[in-house]
């Protein structure tokens, strides 16, 4: 039988990318490590209007065109695959009656754990962007590749 674990999660290590968009909201791209085994990657700082916020890593939603079964985004108007045009309005509406166009892929299901990530996130933020004001400043590498990776030996 599982056994919930009771202590709350570490995050171990937070890497932030700076993105050079001086008018646009998206500030920065972070991975977050969590209890030095998780990696979250492609969270995003955004510029509200009450300050930063953490948005959590999202796909763009799809639906298959009725002709072919090509699949295409929400917003298409016409099918990647046939050409076909696509009815407007296929995505679902949220309760505020706002067109759903993305699905989370990995997001923290209690509140506590949400504002653990975001406060540790935005310091983070916060701390890159000082380091960036610095001559000779070097961002943070966050995506490796795949040879970056240690290979797992059976």
């Amino acid at each position: 039988m599982y056994e919930a674990r009771q202590e709350k999660m570490v995050i171990s290590d937070v890497k932030v990318r700076l993105v050079d968009n001086k008018d646009g909201r998206l500030k920065a791209f972070c991975s977050i490590t969590i209890d030095k085994e998780f990696v979250v990657r492609d969270i995003k700082v955004i510029e509200g209007i009450g300050g930063y916020f953490v948005a959590m890593p999202s796909r763009k939603m799809c639906d298959h065109c009725e002709k072919c079964g090509g699949k295409n985004h929400l917003k298409a108007k016409f099918c990647n695959n046939c050409g076909a045009s696509l009815q407007e309005n296929r995505a679902r509406r949220n309760v505020k009656s706002k067109m759903k166009l993305h699905a989370d892929i990995a997001h923290p299901i209690k509140s506590e754990c949400r504002t653990r990530i975001q406060d540790r996130v935005i310091e983070a933020f916060h701390k890159e962007l000082d380091k960036s004001k610095v001559p000779g400043y070097k961002p943070v590498a966050i995506d490796e590749s795949e040879d970056d990776i240690p290979k797992i030996i059976s």
